[in-house]
């Protein structure tokens, strides 16, 4: 069953939600030893919300259009009285006072949220090898990094531990590891999800969105999540597609007739040569179900790390200024590893006024040519399409030097530099370890990403 065939079955009472549950818990208790992406789990909670929807059904009451499906949920992203310490010894005591936004929604949809679930701490990385928990394995090549910063929840939706996880993406979080593992993920829009309640990396830059196996549970997620928040400065009021409707309407021979689809050049020239094999079987595959493929040029490939780094240090240290150890917690600068140390060292010095205009203020001129370029192709076509990242994973525990290892977000920044939705699902494998293609959109065509993604999965 995919993910809204489970959730039609649970409303019959085919299959109760709290077999759904317990399906899974009987999972983690099986692998998350080994694989180390729950780092907690919300289990009595759970039950007993299981229990609640099942005698919603029995009794013939209505029930939310999540009825019964099991959420991870990454550890930066409030859930009242749970432990949300954005893997960091920084908030090993901070408990989540109220639930973010997004949680709220899922609550209120019947979402059963069955743990929290593995990161990089304070979401500065691209591995899952920083966090205070311990490095996640990657259930779809073990020994190897899952991606991050979202790692654990793309490994719990990889290992089966979970029909959806709700990541944050600032540079790739949610696409980098849903790449390396496997499963889709899905950036949306800035400002279509709120971010209240996020514990933010860089906030000009991070959006939450949805991880699954399939697209129907990626579509029901969106549904969901996606609305304005009054409570929240950056979510935009805008009429958004059924995404449901979309991921389930894309079958017949030639679903995606009528659309432009770009590859890029420069995404191909920084990407190993085994994984553009794969990207090029994948978009040979749109072609066949009726897009027309043109080749664009992206000019500014070189500028979007040194850019989105820039700007990403700056927010940070602010972000972190919080974190004094007076109200909860400890001191960040005396407790965190050393990337995040690194991001706030770097940050202080470029906020400095001396610096700020040679380093952050150049920075945001270069993203306003980022955004303008990208908006400028997609303006005469539908989707830009290509590698998510452009180097497979690394094995866990293998040295990699801070610029090796952001390099893994080359591709990923792109989007979230312009504000523009994009998702990543698997487009086969090189000696038995995922790639994903990288599907992009111009702001607000967060649905042309369903649909093509849908007729990838449905033919």
């Amino acid at each position: 069953m995919n993910i809204i065939e489970k959730l039609n079955s649970i409303k019959k009472q085919e299959l109760t939600a709290q077999e759904n549950l317990e399906n899974y818990l009987k999972i983690i208790d099986e692998k998350n030893n080994e694989i180390n992406a729950f780092i907690y789990i919300n289990k009595e909670d759970a039950l007993n919300k299981a229990k609640e929807i099942d005698e919603k059904i029995d009794n013939g009451k209505k029930v939310g259009s999540l009825a019964g499906l099991v959420f991870g949920i990454k550890a930066n992203i409030n859930v009242e009285d749970k432990i949300i310490s954005a893997a960091s010894k920084t908030l090993d005591n901070y408990i989540g006072s109220y639930d973010a936004t997004v949680i709220k929604k899922i609550k209120e949809a019947d979402g059963i949220i069955i743990g929290i679930t593995n990161m990089d701490e304070f979401a500065a990385g691209s591995s899952t090898e920083t966090s205070m928990y311990g490095t996640t394995n990657n259930p779809a090549a073990l020994g190897r990094i899952p991606g991050g910063s979202s790692g654990g929840s793309a490994a719990a939706v990889s290992a089966n531990m979970c029909d959806i996880s709700i990541g944050s993406d600032t540079g790739g979080s949610i696409r980098n590891p849903a790449s390396h593992c496997g499963v889709i993920g899905f950036k949306p829009t800035y400002g279509a999800v709120s971010r209240q309640g996020l514990l933010d990396l860089a906030m000009s830059l991070d959006q939450i969105g949805p991880m699954s196996n399939d697209i129907t549970g990626i579509a029901l997620a969106l549904d969901t999540i996606i609305s304005y928040d009054p409570s929240e400065c950056t979510t935009l009021k805008w009429d958004s597609p059924n995404f449901t409707e979309i991921a389930t309407n894309q079958k017949g021979n030639k679903p995606l007739e009528g659309m432009k689809i770009a590859k890029c050049k420069q995404f191909s020239d920084i990407t190993d040569a085994e994984i553009n094999k794969i990207i090029d079987e994948s978009i040979g595959k749109l072609e066949e179900l009726g897009a027309k493929i043109i080749e664009i040029n992206f000019n500014y490939i070189d500028l979007c790390l040194p850019t989105y780094y820039l700007i990403n240090y700056v927010e940070f240290f602010s972000a972190t200024r919080k974190y004094d150890g007076r109200k909860y917690g400890h001191r960040i600068e005396e407790v965190c590893g050393d990337e995040v140390l690194r991001r706030i060292k770097m940050g202080s010095y470029i906020s400095q006024k001396e610096f700020s205009g040679k380093y952050y203020k150049k920075a945001l001129q270069s993203r306003s040519l980022i955004r303008n370029n990208i908006n400028e192709i997609l303006e005469d076509v539908d989707l830009i399409v290509g590698p998510t990242v452009p180097k497979l994973p690394h094995k866990i525990g293998e040295k990699l030097t801070p610029m090796e290892m952001y390099a893994y977000d080359t591709l990923t920044v792109i989007a979230n530099l312009a504000g523009i939705p994009a998702g990543s699902i698997k487009a086969g494998e090189v000696e038995g370890i995922p790639v994903g293609l990288q599907l992009q959109a111009k702001p607000l065509d967060d649905g042309k990403i369903i649909k093509v993604m849908a007729a990838l999965e449905n033919n």
